[in-house]
């Protein structure tokens, strides 16, 4: 039987190496981390529990496509909980606006802030089904390493006016500046600002609306429980707390790995769901790999950092939904701050999740969990976390005190927070970006890292600095473009069997 190693246990290495063993190889994931999930980690402290990494599911197909390659269905291991509000967008002023359910919903919304944008966000959903129809539904699972690929989209993507920016696209239909803001923030969720993204992520406009916002029932480490149970059923070996170093290159061809420790494992194929930066500035040599990789790895721009607080509470905050987008005072200047300064702001937008108002389980009775993340410069700024760290903490509960969650700083127990210096050691992430490469036109389809690695053959990458991109379906889909560049383990016998008939007739 063909061995395949993926390297990384996140979303994306699970998903590759559920559908590696569904074309018929024996797997077998390596991750540095102690259990799976790459960085949807769990926490557990003084009862209470916190999820780290993704934590809104969109596109739930895309799961129940990895059960179903095994004839087994997915709501028996996980289930998905509707949430509506999908977000609730909380504006310095106190003013709130929920966003999700149907249109009608969303209109009804508008029309308490601007009456006269409920027209131009039925236009604007419009505009995201096109690009939708194209940038996800044709090209998400797409594979780019060809440059004539790229080409043949140009003039869908001309058309569709992808080299605007998402700021551009949604003030091309939305006058008021707190809905601008609120149907703009959607490429913070894989890594990008609105004034730099391409518009492409356009398309989550609509993604969102055709199948809505999720949670799953126990935390996003239910989820991973569930793929990991999957995997074991199908005899997929796992070996975590195990760092890979190096990628074993013979003439050419990706023939194993090197662990931290020395030993060597190989095997026919490998998958790297890793940094792709890191990927070619530390796993693999400079002969081995192309000069489009080496150019890449210099000069990409990464996305942001992210500080991460997770806190529980001694009461609970009904009044809190599931998912809030809790917005500063200023908006473009901070986030022009965040993706090109030197130096942490001083102000913060943030990010607030409260999974008890879900699943009370999260938390013991009457006390609420949640985790607070604020989108902060990568360690490309000059900033020593070893001090800042606590204060922006002090700061941001300071902030949400004040406004959202009323009486916080007496209230906040078992707290404790992460930086974008654990990001870099603990997920190896370059410059500790939270999603890898920033997702620039510039650094999109084939100006992205390749799921066919830009250097050795029977190498390949997964995950959110590779095609499509960050966010669940972006690392669920670089998973699902294995499935046309990867052989079956079948054809590739078949092609053995072809080459010795050849060389016994000569």
């Amino acid at each position: 039987m063909k061995n395949a190693l993926v390297i990384g246990a996140g979303v994306g290495g699970m998903a590759a190496a559920l559908r590696l063993r569904a074309k018929g190889y024996q797997v077998t994931v390596l991750d540095r981390c102690e259990r799976p999930g790459g960085r949807a980690q769990v926490f557990e402290r003084d009862g209470f529990k916190f999820d780290a990494g993704p934590t809104v599911i969109t596109a739930p197909f895309l799961f129940d496509e990895l059960f179903q390659l095994f004839g087994r269905e997915r709501a028996d291991y996980v289930e998905f909980l509707p949430l509506n509000p999908w977000y609730q967008f909380y504006y310095p002023d106190g003013t709130r606006f929920n966003y999700g359910g149907t249109i009608d919903d969303t209109l009804r919304e508008i029309n308490k802030i601007s009456p006269e944008d409920c027209q131009g966000y039925l236009e604007l959903v419009d505009q995201s089904q096109k690009i939708f129809d194209v940038g996800f539904t044709q090209l998400a699972h797409q594979p780019f390493h060809s440059f004539w690929t790229m080409i043949k989209q140009v003039p869908a993507l001309i058309r569709l006016k992808c080299y605007r920016t998402v700021w551009q696209l949604v003030s091309s239909y939305i006058k008021h500046p707190k809905l601008r803001q609120a149907f703009s923030v959607q490429p913070l969720l894989v890594g990008g600002s609105p004034f730099d993204t391409t518009s492409i992520y356009g398309l989550i406009h609509f993604l969102e609306r055709k199948w809505h916002v999720f949670f799953a029932k126990g935390g996003t480490g239910a989820l991973i429980d569930a793929l990991a149970q999957l995997m074991k059923e199908q005899n997929i070996s796992m070996r975590l707390s195990t760092t890979v170093d190096k990628i074993i290159v013979e003439n050419g061809t990706a023939r194993g790995v090197t662990l931290a420790s020395g030993a060597q494992i190989h095997a026919d194929v490998v998958v790297a769901n890793t940094d792709p930066v890191h990927l070619y500035r530390n796993m693999l040599d400079r002969p081995d790999q192309k000069l489009s990789a080496a150019i890449k790895q210099r000069h990409s721009k990464l996305s942001m950092g992210l500080f991460v607080l997770f806190f529980g509470t001694d009461k609970t905050y009904p009044d809190v939904e599931h998912h809030t987008i809790w917005l500063g005072r200023r908006y473009e200047q901070l986030l022009r701050d965040i993706f090109d300064g030197d130096e942490l702001p001083q102000d913060f937008s943030l990010y607030l999740h409260r999974p008890t108002a879900t699943d009370p389980d999260f938390a013991p009775a009457g006390k609420d969990s949640f985790y607070v993340l604020a989108p902060v410069p990568n360690l490309k700024a000059n900033i020593d976390w070893a001090t800042e760290g606590d204060e922006l903490q002090r700061r941001i509960v300071a902030a949400l005190s004040k406004s959202i969650l009323p009486g916080l700083e007496d209230h906040i127990v078992s707290d404790f927070y992460m930086t974008p210096e654990d990001f870099a050691k603990n997920y190896l992430s370059i410059g500790g970006a939270g999603f890898s490469v920033a997702p620039l036109f510039s650094q999109s389809a084939w100006f992205r890292f390749h799921n066919k690695a830009e250097g050795p053959k029977n190498l390949y990458l997964v995950g959110a600095g590779t095609h499509p991109g960050a966010g669940l379906p972006g690392v669920l889909s670089s998973a699902k473009v294995l499935d046309q560049i990867v052989p079956a383990v079948q054809e590739q016998d078949h092609a053995a069997v072809q080459r010795n008939a050849s060389l016994a007739t000569r």
